[in-house]
């Protein structure tokens, strides 16, 4: 009884900050959340209180709106086609550079991994050219590309790690089994990544879905525009209607949040996995 009264007391900081954590967290979606149910002359003389009366409107006309499903379709596409650019790249990348040996691996690597360090905005000027030349400006693959590229080195790290890990007896019985390089990567190596690739194709996503300046930069036209351009404009198009965007922002984020209560345990799990391997 004593022990177990021990561990409480010991592991009670760890709960206290949790919950701490989680209510500073929580408390301004809850805001948000209420606020949007309001009209602005509401918020402005109540800002804390209950909506009375409680006006849906501001969330019914938003959801009625063809241009925010356009672009929480938009969002989702871009999303979609970066994840996959992205993971099927790296997963090949890090197959060579975990279970090949050859002259220049660990000089590639480096290189990719040098990636980390250069922030999206200081290539903003020079891939703006480059878009432009290439004719991507105002098109889809204008942002999933270089989406997909800054995405390739966090990706590449965490996978070449797990790839390297596959005991290297599994491979050799493969080969002995008449199996390809190409076919022990396909069958054997990515079932047996499934967590890590679950990780990474989070990650990929959370980032597109989250980027705000490469849409920004590439759609002048509001056919491709993604929710955090949404937001902005919304924004400024109901400046003075400040409970109808927080309706907005509300439902800008209600696919985020719904993606990650699905992918929680698969984002935990791959890197929980990751970090007790070896």
């Amino acid at each position: 009884m004593i022990p177990t009264l021990r561990r409480r007391m010991r592991s009670l900081p760890v709960h206290v900050t949790a919950w701490g954590v989680g209510v500073v967290m929580i408390t301004p979606l809850l805001y948000a959340l209420v606020s949007g149910f309001k009209s602005t002359d509401q918020l402005s003389r109540n800002p804390f209180g209950l909506p009375s009366p409680w006006v849906t409107s501001n969330y019914t006309d938003i959801l009625a709106s063809g241009a925010f499903w356009r672009m929480l379709g938009s969002s989702t596409l871009i999303a979609v086609g970066t994840t996959v650019l992205t993971v099927g790249s790296a997963a090949l990348a890090a197959f060579a550079l975990a279970r090949f040996a050859f002259r220049g691996r660990e000089v590639l690597f480096t290189l990719f991994t040098i990636g980390l360090m250069f922030p999206f905005a200081v290539a903003i000027l020079p891939l703006f050219i480059l878009l432009r030349t290439f004719g991507l400006l105002d098109d889809p693959w204008g942002v999933i590309l270089p989406q997909a590229a800054f995405g390739l080195p966090m990706t590449i790290v965490i996978l070449r790690g797990f790839f390297r890990d596959i005991p290297g007896e599994l491979e050799e019985a493969a080969t002995l089994d008449g199996c390809s390089p190409f076919g022990f990567f396909w069958r054997i190596l990515l079932p047996m990544a499934r967590p890590a690739l679950g990780t990474v194709s989070v990650l990929a996503v959370v980032a597109s879905w989250n980027n705000f300046l490469l849409p920004l930069l590439v759609f002048s036209e509001p056919t491709w525009w993604t929710i955090p351009v949404g937001v902005q404009q919304f924004q400024g198009q109901y400046a003075t209607d400040i409970a109808r965007v927080f309706a907005y922002l509300v439902l800008a984020m209600v696919p985020a949040l719904a993606f990650y209560a699905v992918a929680e345990r698969q984002l935990i799990g791959g890197i929980t996995m990751g970090a007790t391997k070896g």
